[in-house]
């Protein structure tokens, strides 16, 4: 009887200690993992002007544009200027129709107006 006890103090401080372990860690991860988020977010806004918008901007609003396309749409825009329509955003290579019409709504050619 004596050795079951021990047995059971024993695996109740081991319980309780893999319990405040587990705890303890959940806690540094969370506060770690809001710490990033709050220093490297960047906040997308509904609407992007994709005449001034930086490729990291572009990737983060755009719907199907990732970093590389980001790149090419800002490569355009300094060999050909600023786009006029958006329809013209089209003729970066990999952006299709389908593309231009999931983010029309999105799209900005001007500060305050599309």
């Amino acid at each position: 009887m004596n050795t079951t006890k021990r047995y059971f103090k024993y695996s109740l401080k081991v319980f309780l200690f893999c319990v405040g372990t587990c705890a303890a860690l959940l806690s540094v991860s969370v506060s770690a993992a809001d710490e990033e988020s709050s220093d490297s977010e960047i906040r997308v806004e509904e609407q992007v002007n994709i005449n001034t918008a930086s490729a990291e901007t572009l990737a983060l609003a755009l719907d199907g544009v990732g970093a590389t396309r980001a790149l090419d749409i800002i490569a355009y825009r300094e060999e050909n200027g600023d786009f006029e329509t958006i329809e013209q955003l089209q003729e970066v290579t990999g952006i299709g129709p389908a593309t231009v019409e999931r983010n029309r709504m999105r799209i900005l050619l001007t500060d305050g107006t599309e």
